[in-house]
């Protein structure tokens, strides 16, 4: 089906939106990961730099995928997820390990992560595959079916990367929902997905382990880390520490620049200031364009609670 040509436009709302948050980012880095880039690199501004570099490249990447029309996506929705499913194997067998996990692929000076590009291909896929069946997207039986064809993928990057497995299963969740006109029978669904972790977690008695270390850290040695992170949120406040002046990026809580960074972000503006941070959009499209729109605020949300969930 041919779309007739429309004149490139932007929300103005949202463009603003995604660049203050750019910027707000790259001053909370600099801010948090100054100290660490000191003590390993010699160049406080290390870690600016990367991310500074990777913003640079994302800008120039949204300036021109934005100009593309959206239909044009919809041939490579199947080769862009089964592309998706050989990355995850050829993490599992040619991945870099970096503390403990298989996580990132090398081509030559350029290292990236597969399960971010398998977070855009299942959204592609999934906008694609229940489009063309968006007549029975009201059956149970369709639900359960597209709900599966994600589970490679799911399985994959959880092999490796347990909290973006669960991202990914939450897109497909979500888009699913957005599609279906019947809300019931997700009940269902989710006392399915519940199995499905409970398995998952079960086949690796490190990942039960996690868990029972973030319910209680205080009560083993591999808790350090979720309590220097608690220790943060709780010296920050409501309206934080102020800008720069965290304790704990110090040395005390390890990775602060990375997967602790909610904690030092709490410690440092507070968690109003955290909160505040957190934002919604709202997509009004039709057909595969409306799906898309959805979740990509749902990465936001389920990334935002991934952070939170870590301290």
């Amino acid at each position: 089906m041919r779309h007739p040509a429309k004149r490139c436009t932007y929300d103005d709302t949202l463009l603003v939106t995604v660049l203050v948050l750019v910027i707000a980012g790259l001053v909370l880095l600099t801010s948090i990961s100054a100290y660490n880039g000191n003590v390993k690199f010699h160049d406080s501004f290390y870690y600016l730099k990367k991310q500074g570099f990777a913003t640079g490249l994302g800008l120039v990447g949204m300036a021109v995928i934005s100009r593309i029309d959206y239909h044009r996506w919809i041939p490579l929705a199947v080769p862009g997820y089964l592309l998706s499913i050989l990355l995850g194997v050829a993490v599992l067998l040619f991945g870099e390990e970096y503390n403990g996990s298989k996580r990132w692929l090398s081509l030559g000076p350029v290292s990236f992560q597969p399960s971010e590009f398998a977070k855009v291909a299942v959204i592609v896929f999934l906008s694609w595959l229940i489009e063309k069946n968006i007549k029975k997207m009201g059956k149970f039986k369709s639900i359960v079916l597209t709900m599966l064809t994600i589970l490679p993928i799911v399985g994959l990057v959880g092999a490796s990367n347990l909290s973006t497995a669960i991202i990914i299963l939450g897109i497909g969740a979500v888009m699913i929902f957005t599609a279906s006109p019947k809300y019931l029978q997700f009940f269902w669904m989710i006392a399915g997905g519940a199995g499905f972790m409970t398995i998952f977690l079960a086949l690796e008695s490190y990942r039960l382990e996690r868990i029972a270390i973030w319910r209680n850290p205080e009560k083993y040695e591999k808790g350090y880390q979720t309590l220097q992170g608690l220790y943060a949120i709780g010296s920050g406040g409501l309206f934080g520490r102020g800008l720069g002046n965290s304790v704990q990026k110090l040395g005390f809580l390890p990775e602060a620049q990375n997967d602790m960074i909610f904690s030092v972000i709490c410690e440092e503006l507070g968690l109003f200031g955290a909160v505040c941070g957190e934002t919604e959009t709202e997509g009004k499209e039709e057909g595969e364009g409306c799906l898309p729109s959805s979740d990509i605020a749902n990465i936001f949300s389920l990334s935002f609670c991934r952070s939170f969930s870590r301290t």
